[in-house]
């Protein structure tokens, strides 16, 4: 009996010194991918070379990376781009392997205008595209985001954005490269009109990158920033609009309060719609706030995501 009790005794001491979890911690239902553009700043002005970006992003715990084209001036600036955009490759899947890190996509910037009225001006924008949707393919991402700007008449904007995607599309679904569209100011933050475009184009392989904070049509790239925008899209019906035809999405943030949630943006009112909507791929992580540094405003953004994920 003795043995029994001090047995009993002995369980109740381990369990109280070993005191399992209430609560198991739970991944959120989507992965959680780094936009090198949150460290703009770093690799413009503070000397930090864009080929750090992979390193950067598995200090902070991120799972996928996003890369941005101009960011890469060796690219950009090169006299022989065939031969640069090839070491861009070699290099990025390099050091994504080493660190353990999945290839998302790249955001195509500066590349020309795939909108434009100038059929010249815009199969020049075509082609360049292309080689960035060639490298894409090589270097395992999913998709490409275009960006599309220029005309200023709502007719012929829908007109050559469709035509140019169709071209792009289907020159990148041999490829299983996704073509994808950023709301990032101008026509492109109007989401219903946008939709008209994407649903328009004639391969499936075309869609969306819903960006939580660019929805102010009358700026250049679609920024909500600081709540100044004067003709603003409504972001949760964007967001809900563009999201049958996502296959990405952005988290942008700009500003946070003592609480760690974004200022402008709900994020909880934002993920309740992504996952009614059953995405589940990568949302990338994308800080240009001012107040944090850019390292600080990542990690807010991540923690908020994961904390928002949490509750619904």
């Amino acid at each position: 009996m003795r043995s029994f009790v001090s047995l009993i005794i002995l369980a109740l001491i381990f369990s109280c010194q070993n005191p399992k979890k209430s609560t198991p911690d739970s991944k959120p239902f989507f992965k959680i991918s780094l936009a090198q553009w949150s460290f703009h700043k770093a690799f413009r002005e503070n000397g930090v070379s864009p080929y750090e970006f992979a390193k950067m992003a598995n200090e902070l715990g991120f799972e996928g990376l996003e890369y941005v084209s101009q960011l890469y001036p060796d690219v950009m600036e090169s006299n022989d781009k065939v031969s640069a955009i090839q070491n861009f490759i070699e290099k990025n899947n390099s050091l994504a392997l080493q660190y353990n890190l999945k290839n998302v996509l790249i955001m195509i910037d500066e590349e020309g205008d795939l909108s434009s009225s100038d059929d010249k001006e815009r199969n020049e924008a075509i082609e360049n595209h292309k080689a960035w949707i060639e490298a894409a393919n090589k270097m395992g991402c999913s998709a490409v985001r275009i960006n599309l700007h220029g005309e200023k008449e709502e007719t012929a904007w829908i007109k050559n954005s469709i035509e140019s995607l169709n071209v792009l599309s289907g020159f990148a679904e041999p490829l299983n490269i996704n073509v994808i569209v950023e709301n990032h100011g101008g026509k492109s933050s109007n989401a219903s009109l946008l939709m008209k475009v994407i649903n328009q184009v004639s391969y499936s392989n075309c869609g969306t990158l819903p960006d939580f904070g660019n929805f102010c049509m009358s700026e250049d790239w679609g920024s909500l920033k600081d709540n100044k925008c004067n003709n603003p899209y409504d972001p949760y019906l964007g967001v809900s609009e563009m999201l049958p035809r996502a296959f990405g999405l952005s988290a942008k943030s700009y500003e946070f309060d003592e609480n760690g949630n974004e200022t402008i943006l709900d994020y909880y009112k934002l993920l309740s719609i992504v996952k009614k909507a059953g995405y589940n791929g990568f949302i990338g992580v994308e800080y240009e706030g001012d107040k944090l540094s850019e390292k600080e405003g990542i990690i807010a953004t991540k923690k908020l995501l994961e904390k928002a994920a949490s509750s619904i």
